[in-house]
């Protein structure tokens, strides 16, 4: 009962102060001295806690609205300059700065020159004595190469490298057969995606590592750099003799090239290049070497699609002699076709030159 009372004290209180206070004296002269009426101000904008005034001042931040009806013409340039000052802008410069990051070098530095007919000569002929020897002498450009990779890859090593690369490049080369364009470039830089996935669409390639005839090996390193002295790009040429299986199918299931019962002895020079400034860089397969000594290949047979076409044969042109004796046996057959068409109409018609018939009375 008791909060029945109050709440509705409070309910009159708020409606009319003045009247609440008179009627307490009146219903409830017992509870006058228990309850302090006060009278209490409510306004809408006014929170109940006002501790929290500044942060609550500090939520709205003024913004300067631009005016979208001013054109650009119109404001002068030390105005502009006042403007642009103001707002920390820096002024727009008369050409475009675009950054770009280079990943890989354009082609091979220094290719390494395969000496002929390698992999068929031994070392004990005299030709693979002098191969040899050549090796031996550009040998001393690939260690001053090999000791700047080094220092910024202290686990590098040219004897162990070989078995690196060759791992790189059977991954490269499987997915390549598997069309995964999106795998593949994580062994292969960007030089050299084109070159790979060029003319593969629309092809079934069968491929296979067999095994090595000989271990891979390093025979050539160089180290260039571009644009600045810290941005160093290494490569390194390795030799790699095996043994492999290679066949390639048109999209009609037709043999192109290869087989898959022959295998092959294949001997090539793959550069590998890494970004040695970039703390993340990879060893990619960057490039083949191809010999000018060597063979050209065989261009694959194509499929074509043969079509039965009408040929329509041409007007023989006439010269103008006979042209002439044409246009002649022409009229002939003119007048004779004529001279036919007018007796026919002259029997035709009935003969009026006998006297004519008289009625008869």
């Amino acid at each position: 009962m008791e909060k029945l009372v109050c709440a509705s004290m409070k309910i009159v209180q708020m409606q009319m102060p003045q009247l609440a206070s008179a009627g307490i004296r009146l219903l409830c002269p017992g509870l006058q001295n228990a309850l302090q009426v006060q009278q209490v101000r409510h306004r809408q904008t006014k929170h109940w806690k006002p501790e929290f005034k500044r942060l609550r001042r500090q939520k709205f931040i003024k913004i300067e609205l631009p005016n979208l009806r001013e054109k650009p013409q119109d404001i002068s340039k030390e105005e502009m300059r006042s403007r642009m000052k103001e707002r920390g802008v820096l002024p727009p410069r008369p050409w475009m700065e675009r950054p770009f990051h280079i990943s890989c070098t354009g082609g091979i530095f220094e290719a390494y020159v395969p000496p002929e007919g390698d992999g068929k000569k031994s070392i004990i002929s005299s030709s693979g004595a002098k191969q040899k020897l050549e090796f031996l002498e550009k040998k001393s450009k690939s260690l001053m190469a090999v000791r700047k990779i080094r220092a910024y890859e202290e686990n590098f090593s040219s004897d162990d490298f070989g078995v690196q690369a060759q791992e790189i490049y059977i991954a490269a080369h499987t997915h390549m057969a598997a069309k995964e364009k999106y795998k593949i470039r994580e062994f292969v830089s960007e030089r050299c995606y084109p070159e790979m996935m060029h003319n593969v669409k629309d092809k079934t390639i069968h491929w296979r590592f067999l095994q090595s005839l000989e271990p891979p090996r390093v025979v050539h390193a160089r180290v260039t750099e571009v644009i600045t002295k810290e941005n160093q790009f290494a490569q390194v040429t390795v030799r790699f003799h095996t043994q492999q299986m290679l066949a390639i199918y048109d999209r009609f299931g037709r043999l192109m090239h290869g087989s898959e019962i022959v295998t092959k002895d294949v001997l090539e020079y793959v550069v590998f290049e890494k970004h040695i400034s970039n703390e993340y860089g990879k060893w990619r397969l960057h490039d083949k070497i191809i010999p000018d000594w060597l063979p050209a290949k065989q261009p694959a047979p194509i499929t074509y699609r043969i079509t039965d076409e009408i040929v329509e044969e041409a007007p023989n042109e006439l010269s103008s002699g006979e042209q002439t004796k044409q246009l002649e046996t022409g009229s002939n057959q003119l007048t004779d076709i004529n001279m036919s068409s007018s007796q026919t109409t002259a029997s035709i018609q009935p003969h009026t030159d006998g006297p004519k018939p008289t009625p008869a009375i």
